[in-house]
């Protein structure tokens, strides 16, 4: 594998950073449930090789770790890897955590009977390397099943909105790509057996008002976290605002909490 540029490091490194910032465990307490749901949807039996990419704190390696398989999670964020470590320990799990990047995966060729990934691997910026790296970890006749926030839901909104006056790098794919089942077909085209794709929704439920849901989001969740300090005042200002109205327009509570539905596409790929 080629060594990567400077520029693509100095990326790596900031995106490690900004999902290392804040509290990414507080956000995910919240999304916990979906996780769960998904993961029980993929048939999960005692015994199977499972690896979680893009990890995060465990919210999909946890529950398939409680089906008796052997789960490996890896993620880019050691912080995040420690606390789904304590997760594991408190229920007894011997699911392993490792630091690891998805487009350079440090395991070797069909390795894997299932590969997973809930909203991860789609913030990799090389999508093409990243699937090829699912592909190649994963065995012939294996799973790959990826949970990816769709370009139209609510969440990809808010990706939109942030990105109007946060810029990403230029080159960079949009993450929400990979939640247009067209483009997820293509980048699996030369490896998969079988592909399916499905939308789901998912309900994002907090006990606050809009308001406070964005604060929320500023104070843990590390890349609006990051968006936020690339502004001046005046663009903190403007981007506290837009996001706010998008989580009120979207609200359907009607007693001072939020509760917005999102949208995800749900992706199963058969290795060829």
């Amino acid at each position: 594998m080629e060594a990567a540029s400077p520029q693509l490091e100095q990326l790596k490194s900031a995106l490690k950073s900004a999902w290392m910032a804040g509290d990414f465990g507080e956000i995910a307490k919240y999304s916990s449930r979906e996780g769960e749901d998904f993961v029980s949807r993929l048939g999960l039996v005692r015994g199977l090789r499972i690896l979680d990419v893009a990890c995060g704190t465990g919210n999909t390696a946890i529950p398939a770790a409680r089906t008796g398989a052997d789960v490996i999670g890896v993620d880019i964020a050691p912080n995040l890897l420690e606390q789904a470590r304590h997760r594991a320990t408190a229920e007894k799990l011997s699911a392993k955590f490792q630091e690891g990047d998805a487009e350079e995966l440090p395991f070797g060729n069909g390795e894997f009977d299932a590969v997973i990934t809930m909203f991860g691997a789609m913030f990799a910026p090389r999508p093409e390397r990243t699937a090829a790296e699912l592909l190649r970890v994963c065995k012939t006749g294996g799973l790959i099943a990826m949970a990816n926030w769709t370009p139209e839901g609510f969440v990809g909104k808010i990706f939109r909105a942030t990105a109007r006056l946060a810029p990403p790098p230029p080159g960079i794919p949009a993450p929400v790509l990979w939640g247009d089942e067209k483009v997820v077909r293509e980048r699996f085209s030369a490896g998969a057996a079988k592909i399916t794709a499905s939308p789901r929704k998912i309900k994002l439920q907090f006990p606050f008002p809009p308001k406070d849901v964005v604060a929320f989001f500023r104070r843990y969740f590390g890349p609006t976290q990051t968006a936020f300090s690339r502004l001046d005042e005046t663009g903190q200002a403007q981007l506290a605002t837009d996001l706010e109205g998008l989580w009120k327009q979207h609200n359907q509570a009607k007693d001072g909490s939020t509760n917005v539905e999102g949208e995800y596409l749900e992706v199963r790929i058969m290795r060829a």
